[in-house]
């Protein structure tokens, strides 16, 4: 594949992506942040499949760690602010703190 077209693709990914996240609504965050935890994890598949790939370079293999610890750290992250948003929807009993 060109590298040209790749470089295309990726500019017009991300600002696409940078429009459709700014217009949506305060509401759906939640929603949105679900949707980037899937593909983090998906993010963290591709990076233990680089990693472990037989017969790859030194540098694939540092690279391909790099992305396993931080996608899993993203992952993580992700869903506890998740669950602490989903937190606050949820109605407190009286007399609770």
């Amino acid at each position: 594949m060109n590298y040209e077209f790749g470089f295309y693709v990726f500019m017009l990914a991300a600002f696409l992506g940078f429009e459709l996240i700014r217009k949506v609504s305060p509401l759906l965050h939640t929603p949105l942040m679900s949707l980037t935890n899937a593909i983090a994890s998906i993010s963290v598949v591709g990076a233990i499949i680089l990693t472990g790939e037989q017969g790859g370079s030194t540098l694939s293999r540092v690279l391909g760690f790099v992305a396993v610890v931080s996608a899993t750290t993203n992952l993580v992250s992700g869903y506890l602010i998740t669950d602490r948003m989903l937190k606050m929807f949820k109605k407190r009993e009286p007399g609770k703190k």
